[in-house]
């Protein structure tokens, strides 16, 4: 049974509910200091998965050929656009000046946290690792992590950061679906290697959030697609 998916929902939800509760009670230097530590989480996790690795080659050819896939088809820049295009839909044409600049950085702040919970790299990878292996460990860390960032921004956003859960709970839950599938064709140098490139997306995120290096992440989930692919053919032909 998926739990995983339901946890990082609730962790949403609730965390949005709160925050807009605190409102701007919240000290400011709180919310700068925390966005750093759960970067440092996301790399702590990713360096735990990248030693599950059985076939170094495969992890370094998935996460090369999975990038150079993301940056042809622009995939981040897709679900930039595919989001923005309903920001404009619910922008007012009669708004005034002030009015309507607000409304845009309320918008664009909104844009930013529906990529950070429903397209990162943790997300996928949590859902389809839970659903291959019925671990849930990942997306339960990222629970915690998604909650503090919900209440934080819902402090300033309110309770629209709530809303984010539902959209994010269908995502992970198909993805979650769509992995069970794939599990009886898996072997576990497979799992091995695919835990590890999912462990070189979670440090990307850990280093984009900490501000280190932004990395576009969502360019990166085609690797996640051919790591196992690629490990069955390396195990195939060189073992």
């Amino acid at each position: 049974m998926l739990i995983g998916p339901f946890i990082n929902a609730s962790a949403v939800l609730v965390g949005g509910v709160l925050g807009a509760l605190l409102s701007h009670r919240l000290p400011e230097r709180v919310r700068l200091s925390m966005p750093s530590v759960f970067g440092l989480c996301s790399l702590g996790i990713g360096i735990l998965l990248v030693i599950k690795c059985v076939n170094l080659p495969v992890m370094v050819l998935a996460t090369l050929l999975g990038t150079l896939i993301g940056e042809l088809c622009f995939v981040e820049k897709g679900i930039s656009n595919g989001i923005s295009g309903l920001r404009k839909l619910t922008q007012k044409k009669n708004a005034t000046a002030a009015s309507s600049s607000a409304h845009e950085s309320f918008i664009n702040s909104l844009v930013v946290l529906i990529i950070l919970f429903c397209a990162s790299g943790t997300g996928v990878f949590g859902a389809m690792h839970e659903g291959m292996t019925g671990d849930a460990s990942i997306l339960i860390a990222k629970s915690f992590l998604d909650f503090f960032t919900a209440l934080i921004f819902a402090t300033s956003l309110g309770i629209a950061v709530s809303a984010i859960s539902l959209p994010m709970l269908a995502i992970q839950l198909t993805l979650a679906s769509c992995a069970m599938l794939i599990l009886p064709l898996t072997t576990p140098a497979m799992m091995g290697d695919f835990s590890a490139v999912g462990g070189i997306l979670l440090l990307a995120t850990g280093l984009r959030i900490c501000g280190i290096k932004l990395f576009a992440v969502a360019n990166m989930l085609p690797a996640l697609l051919i790591a196992m692919p690629l490990s069955a053919l390396w195990t195939a032909l060189f073992t």
